[in-house]
């Protein structure tokens, strides 16, 4: 141990190295049980030197937040092929393969977002609702589009839209938390999951197709 501390590093990677264990030990043991010392002994520094870099332990787990919803941001808008001549559901499914092969590539950094960050108030749970703002607006785009595709004479509302990506990114959240602790269930079987209940519905909606409770509601 004495040698790694030893070393003289860039601080960019001495920073990347702190946070790796700090997201590592936040996902792991949460943020209230999580200590500023495990921290240093993973990343094999002193509890000063994490200190001296990250200030707090509010500022680091704060850091973790947005790194790790910068790179699930990131990832996902990465997978997905611009330009009109994509069909709207390959973008889809490139958009949601992409996000449970980060989710379950990353189980602590997602575990930070999804569960330590929410359930921790502000100003935890307002940074993570940036990134998922972000990534509503990058579906309702998704879902706009493939209305357009269809030409249908039955329009989507600008409602039915929001609403469609609210309810498309909500179910992605809690079945990637579900795919990460289930065995044989991996990053493709998760987004075929999703991708035939969403997009299935989403084509009835676009043929003008609508459900209604009806006479025996």
């Amino acid at each position: 141990m004495g040698a790694v501390k030893g070393k003289r590093m860039p601080r960019a990677v001495r920073e990347q190295q702190m946070m790796d264990a700090a997201v590592r030990t936040f996902g792991q043991r949460g943020y209230r049980a999580a200590s500023m010392d495990e921290i240093a002994e993973l990343a094999g520094v002193s509890k000063p030197l994490v200190y001296l870099y990250l200030n707090s332990k509010e500022e680091l787990f704060t850091a973790c937040i947005r790194r790790e919803a910068q790179a699930l941001v990131a990832a996902v808008r990465a997978a997905v092929e611009p330009g009109a001549g994509v069909p709207a559901d390959r973008k889809l499914w490139a958009g949601l393969a992409a996000f449970f092969t980060h989710t379950a590539e990353h189980p602590d950094g997602w575990a930070v977002l999804h569960r330590q960050a929410r359930t921790h108030g502000e100003p935890f749970a307002a940074e993570v609702a940036v990134m998922r703002d972000e990534i509503v607006a990058f579906v309702t785009g998704l879902i706009d589009a493939a209305a357009r595709e269809t030409h249908s004479e039955d329009e989507l509302a600008e409602t039915d839209v929001a609403g469609l990506a609210q309810a498309l990114v909500g179910a992605a959240e809690s079945l990637a938390g579900w795919a990460n602790e289930t065995p044989g269930i991996g990053a493709k079987e998760a987004a075929a999951t999703l991708m035939n209940f969403a997009w299935q519905g989403l084509g009835d909606l676009m043929r003008g197709e609508r459900w209604s409770p009806g006479g025996g509601g």
